[in-house]
């Protein structure tokens, strides 16, 4: 049976974005699967008292420059030149998050993943925005009237909600996390020591 890794995920973090592109070939080499489990990274913040690098660090001298060269690393070993900061950013992910959970129920969460992350972080689209959500939605031929209705059906709400809760439960206070059976990962850095995992 192929090993499974599981991604807690968030559109808002662009390290998810990067550790989603980074983690394909590390599933072609291994022939693991993936599973993707819809986590509000807000709601995992509160959870367990963390903050986002920019307020943890943002005082920090030389901190926050060092991230940003590694992020530029990170982007040139994995060829990932399509990635861009989000102009907007920091996101409010709520409704796409909620859209995620739909999408999944409906059977298309991988093409609503594929067109939101590259909404947000290729083409620097305002992804709080539930008219131009619609509008990519539209685009990547989903039903974007159907999967933003449903982000408002209770059943979704407390799917994500009970999913943020049980992330923070195992121990997760950020994306992206990963984790192969029981071993919890942090970070797009960490990939290498989820290649290991999945090859034990």
């Amino acid at each position: 049976m192929a090993a499974t890794v599981e991604f807690l995920f968030d559109f808002g973090s662009p390290n998810a974005y990067l550790s989603w592109k980074a983690l394909r070939p590390i599933l072609g080499r291994t022939g693991a699967s993936v599973k993707v489990t819809p986590v509000l990274l807000g709601g995992l913040f509160k959870l367990t008292n963390n903050r986002s690098p920019m307020e943890a660090f943002g005082e920090v001298k030389g901190k926050l420059a060092y991230e940003n060269l590694e992020t530029k690393r990170f982007v040139a070993r994995h060829g990932l030149t399509d990635f861009q900061m989000n102009p907007h950013f920091p996101v409010n992910t709520l409704l796409i998050m909620r859209g995620l959970v739909a999408a999944r129920r409906a059977g298309v969460a991988e093409p609503y993943m594929e067109a939101v992350l590259g909404a947000m972080w290729e083409q620097g689209r305002k992804m709080d925005d539930p008219a131009v959500v619609a509008e990519v939605l539209t685009a990547a031929g989903l039903d974007a009237q159907g999967l933003l209705a449903a982000t408002q059906e209770p059943e979704v709400k407390g799917e994500l909600m009970a999913a943020t809760e049980a992330a923070a439960a195992r121990g997760a206070f950020g994306i992206p996390t990963f984790f192969v059976g029981q071993e919890m990962f942090f970070g797009k850095d960490r990939l290498g020591q989820v290649e290991e995992a999945l090859n034990a």
